[in-house]
């Protein structure tokens, strides 16, 4: 099949913009509009009402008016759930797979709202549904819809709910027409709002004036294609915007309206949820609350990883090589990926290492643990190529997604003849596990599942009969959920990690993720940081991406440059196409930028893990964007070019050769972590533009800020980062208290600082040392709860 395949299935069905400016409908398009309303009814927490499509004057316009019904109803605190559908009974039975979104629709109240007619006799005006702080005003007799938190904050009003029916071009769509059917809503927008989000988008961070869909596809980095779609937006006037739809979702962002936010999904209804923060963070928590926290990854898994390239050949005497050369130039290797040639070729995926360079896999895998301390990571996909000798099980048993004729859908466009595994079927996934256990048991440690976006969408069957268009995306959540469950199986719970290209919502719960196909140019590393912080911002608290950049060869300032960039990212990974991605192959002084920033993160690690633990549990990302840590900061929140690593560190990548970097900071005094310079912003925020060498970049320490280092020179990300630590401390006002976890996640030690007239009061247990920065004079550290600092120093 050719590649043209996938293009046709998204694009000859994707075009949403259904008007030619504020009066006309394309020729072809018709749409009904939600218009007046025929009857409202509470029932328990939900407000249900029915409106027709045309104004009914008199009786005889009840004749051939189509209806569109809402529900409206509460689905946690501070959370509205709107569904708005045209055929029941279609939106009904869709077949549509379902994110697993968890509500708590109790929480809403539903009141009317009077008031005085004429005749001073009180009359119903209209109905709110609240939920928490969250308001949803719904006028009495013509369609509108008003959201409001402490302030107004969106609404749907004229003409921004309705029914399309698209002719243009012969498809079979959802219910057997000649046309295609969609339901569209009209968010508002208002002057200044800015929204973010919508998965890993690779364009301009603020995603206004743009038009999205979500369809997951294998286009690397450079376009508005993307691996990762996640139809939910947040606005910085606090709130955020959930789609409940595995479809081809469309938005279309300030564009074809330029005062709207237009969302179409094919189909006869819509289920989106509006969520009310007012903080960026409390918007995060709230919206994984419905789809779910991200695991916490093993702290193993924040240590450097090398990778094997893609396509070079490569061995066990290559492999040990290449961590004896590490080793040798004093870089501390943590994981040893081993990517898709492990397996012999046109066989992929067999899941068995190719002989011919590993002859008895086990002893290869029990050696480079043991000799080398790493752990392994072994490429996958969900693809079982016809030369598998696993294809015919496959096959036979029903294992593989179908065409229509009931023989299994195959495809070139990767292994020649490859069938897809179909986890709609229990068998399939059961299998596909066995499979991944059997590796696990060879002393394999965590998988790469790679792909999962060339799914097709029509002419296919699934097992359980779901919608194919919606499976398209959703098929990645089942995928990377089938091999999670493995490791936890497996490995324990504490122990599962990833290292995903594809997701949609609910998948940050199997991390790590990381950016995809990107070339090797300082232009794709900022590409490459734009898509994690818009997908930072859609509840995934992990990301890391190729550090050098995955297509061709870097040039030893690019790579330097991500090296420092990478080691400062939540997970970290060497990793190329056409060449290995070890320093000494570019330049001497790569190993010694390499070597300085592997230390610096591993230093960092009770910080960075306690970031990590904190994304766990609220899903605030380890790497944020800096209107989440600043959201009322008007430049700040259109920052993409740096991201705050946690909350107290701001780190600015070098996106040049010769070292020039610009960079904002918010209002205050920030500090210099590497070399020790403070920058004044002047108590207004201010933008720098300074030259650094490769072995810097800014990473600067945010005013008021505690947080806690190593005291020593360790060669591995897990360690106890409670014993023998470093309190750093940084122009702190009143009192800031910091915890400390074990490897675990477990708060094992909080250490509280006071600012106090002489200097700072330090409440910490076990040994440890401080270090004061920023200051020239050594001032006094006073009134020491517990043990005594053993070190106290002034930077």
């Amino acid at each position: 099949m050719s590649s043209d395949h996938f293009s046709v299935d998204r694009h000859v069905d994707s075009d949403t913009i259904f008007t030619r400016g504020r009066w006309e409908l394309k020729q072809g398009i018709k749409v009904r509009w939600a218009t007046e309303n025929v009857k409202s009814v509470v029932k328990e927490n939900e407000l249900y009402s029915v409106y027709s499509t045309k104004p009914i004057n008199h009786r005889g316009d009840t004749l051939n008016n189509g209806i569109i019904t809402t529900r409206l109803s509460g689905a946690g605190d501070d959370i509205v759930k709107l569904e708005a559908y045209h055929d029941k009974s279609a939106y009904n039975h869709a077949k549509e797979p379902r994110f697993e979104v968890n509500t708590t629709p109790a929480t809403a109240t539903v009141e009317a709202v009077t008031g005085t007619a004429a005749t001073n006799e009180a009359s119903a005006t209209g109905y709110t549904v609240k939920s928490g702080n969250l308001s949803a005003k719904i006028d009495e007799k013509f369609f509108g819809m008003e959201f409001s938190g402490d302030k107004p904050l969106t609404k749907l009003g004229f003409r921004s709910v309705g029914y399309v029916e698209d002719s243009r071009f012969p498809k079979p769509g959802l219910t057997g027409h000649t046309h295609q059917d969609y339901v569209t809503m009209q968010l508002h927008l208002s002057v200044g709002e800015k929204l973010y989000g919508l998965g890993e988008r690779y364009g301009a961070f603020v995603k206004n004036g743009q038009h999205i869909e979500m369809w997951n596809e294998d286009g690397g980095t450079a376009s508005n294609v993307t691996y990762k779609n996640v139809p939910f937006y947040m606005s910085n006037r606090g709130y955020g915007v959930f789609v409940d739809s595995t479809s081809n979702v469309s938005f279309d962002l300030q564009n074809e309206c330029t005062n709207r936010v237009n969302i179409v999904v094919m189909g006869q209804g819509m289920r989106l949820y509006l969520i009310y923060g007012p903080t960026p963070k409390e918007i995060l928590a709230k919206y994984a609350s419905l789809t779910g926290l991200p695991a916490l990854p093993p702290a193993w898994t924040f240590g450097l990883w090398l990778s094997t390239s893609f396509l070079t050949d490569y061995d066990y005497d290559t492999v040990s090589k290449f961590i004896t050369g590490m080793k040798s130039r004093d870089i501390p290797l943590t994981v040893f990926h081993f990517d898709c040639f492990w397996m012999k070729g046109f066989q992929w995926c067999d899941f068995k290492f190719d002989p011919k360079y590993f002859p008895d896999a086990k002893k290869m895998l029990g050696d480079l643990k043991t000799n080398f301390g790493v752990k392994i990571c072994v490429w996958i996909n969900s693809y079982i190529g016809q030369e598998s000798d696993l294809f015919d099980e496959c096959d036979s048993q029903g294992y593989f997604i179908k065409k229509s004729d009931g023989a299994s859908y195959q495809c070139d466009l990767w292994q020649g003849g490859m069938g897809i595994i179909d986890f709609t079927n229990p068998e399939a996934y059961k299998w596909f596990q066995s499979k991944l256990a059997q590796l696990v048991d060879l002393g394999v440690d965590c998988f790469k599942t790679d792909f999962g976006e060339r799914i097709p969408s029509r002419d296919v069957t699934y097992h359980d009969g779901t919608n194919p268009v919606g499976m398209h995306n959703y098929y990645t959540y089942l995928y990377n959920k089938c091999v999670f469950e493995v490791l936890q199986e497996k490995k324990g719970e504490d122990e599962a990690c990833l290292f995903a290209r594809s997701t949609t919502a609910g998948g940050q719960k199997f991390p790590v993720h990381w950016g995809g196909d990107c070339e090797s140019t300082f232009e794709a590393m900022a590409e490459s940081l734009r898509g994690g912080l818009s997908l930072s911002l859609c509840g995934f608290g992990f990301w890391s991406h190729d550090i050098g950049g995955f297509e061709g060869s870097p040039h030893p300032a690019v790579y330097k440059r991500w090296c420092a960039f990478g080691l400062l990212s939540s997970h970290s990974r060497l990793h190329g196409s056409h060449s290995y991605r070890v320093p000494w192959n570019f330049d001497d002084e790569s190993s010694v930028v390499l070597q300085k920033f592997t230390k610096l993160k591993l230093s960092l690690m009770p910080y960075i893990f306690g970031a990590a633990v904190e994304a766990s549990r609220s899903a605030t990302p380890v790497m944020r964007p800096m209107v989440l840590e600043f959201p009322d900061d008007k430049i700040a929140q259109t920052c993409d070019g740096q991201f705050m690593l946690g909350d107290c560190l701001m780190v600015a990548p070098v996106f040049s050769a010769e070292g020039d970097v610009s960079f904002y900071l918010p209002k205050g005094k920030w500090y210099g972590l590497l070399d020790g310079k403070v920058r004044d912003s002047q108590g207004k925020g201010e933008w720098f533009d300074e030259v650094h060498d490769f072995k810097s970049l800014p990473l600067l320490v945010r005013p008021n800020s505690v947080f806690i280092s190593s005291t020593t020179d360790t060669s591995t990300p897990v360690y106890d980062y409670h014993k023998d630590y470093i309190v750093n401390i940084y122009a702190v006002e009143g009192t800031k208290s910091v915890d400390i976890p074990d490897t675990s996640g477990k708060i094992v030690a909080t250490v509280t600082v006071t600012s106090t007239a002489s200097g700072y009061s330090i409440d910490a247990p076990g040994n440890f040392s401080v270090k004061v920065l920023g200051q020239d004079v050594k001032e006094s550290i006073d009134g020491i709860v517990g043990s005594s600092p053993s070190v106290v120093e002034f930077a």
